[in-house]
């Protein structure tokens, strides 16, 4: 049976209202529309709907059948209308984000902050992921998109976004105040212990490169699963660390550890937004992205 569904939606509002004229002016029409509409209804139903009366129209047993559901099927498309609705109006939704620890720290927290703020009612999940973590979540839709550091190696269709540059100091405890603005070479750095991120980590595998390009072997005492983990191992003397200089400033201030030099700079690094180009964004982490990226929604 192939009918006109918005002789349907016609049909709920005589049903509603018992009166043609009142449903052609719910609906914003003309009551001859309204009663042409209806009777081309019954004729591709094959059924009457309605009986005449004075004061209007009333439901046959047939029209109360038929409007049973389709008073359920216009129930749920006015509430998926209102969920979308407040879905494109940030008044509900979601956003699963996977983040490293060196994002959040240094780029991601004080944009959450303003965001909550803005849309206290968007849902905010956060997967503490690395690099190699967040970028299979990235593609296989576990997380709308991922705020980690470089090197990230994503081919297309994900696309990654620079957020931030920043620059990574080497740096140990109080066990190592001797160090203190000494500088060292690489290969004298070798002699001490050392507290990385796990070889399974982009970070491991970009001072594996450049330690590589020195002809030396980066070899760490200590290996941590996240970059939250290295500083109080580094208060507590266990060993020489690389640290984001913005995640380091605060214990440098109140001498718990020491800078230590290198002739050269360690090279810098950036925080880049991940995401899948070919997968739209809720208006919600559309939202979000752009207050990432300084720029206007819509």
């Amino acid at each position: 049976m192939d009918v006109n569904y918005e002789y349907y939606k016609i049909f709920y509002y005589v049903a509603r209202y018992g009166n043609f004229t009142r449903a052609a002016r719910a609906l914003g029409s003309g009551q001859p529309n309204v009663t042409r509409a209806m009777n081309c209804l019954e004729e591709q139903v094959h059924s009457t709907l309605f009986i005449r009366t004075n004061r209007g129209v009333r439901l046959t047993p047939e029209g109360e059948l038929l409007y049973r559901h389709v008073e359920s099927a216009i129930s749920q498309i006015q509430a998926a209308e209102a969920s979308l609705h407040e879905a494109s109006s940030l008044e509900h939704g979601s956003i699963s984000i996977g983040a490293s620890d060196t994002a959040l720290n240094i780029c991601l927290l004080p944009i959450l902050k303003t965001f909550h703020e803005a849309h206290p009612r968007i849902r905010l999940k956060l997967e503490n992921q690395t690099t190699l973590q967040a970028i299979p979540s990235v593609k296989n839709g576990e997380v709308d998109f991922a705020v980690v550091s470089t090197p990230t190696g994503v081919t297309p269709p994900l696309q990654e976004v620079p957020l931030t540059t920043y620059q990574e100091i080497l740096v140990g405890g109080s066990t190592f105040s001797a160090l203190g603005g000494q500088v060292l070479t690489l290969d004298e750095l070798l002699h001490y212990p050392m507290i990385s991120l796990g070889r399974q980590t982009m970070t491991w595998q970009f001072y594996h490169q450049w330690f590589l390009a020195h002809d030396l072997e980066f070899s760490p005492d200590t290996e941590v699963a996240t970059a939250d983990q290295i500083l109080p191992l580094v208060k507590c003397g266990l060993g020489l660390a690389f640290l984001p200089e913005p995640m380091a400033q605060a214990a440098l201030a109140s001498h718990k550890i020491v800078r230590i030099f290198l002739p050269e700079d360690v090279p810098e690094r950036q925080i880049c937004l991940v995401f899948d180009r070919q997968l739209p964004f809720s208006a919600a982490a559309q939202k979000l992205t752009d207050d990432m990226l300084g720029r206007k929604s819509g």
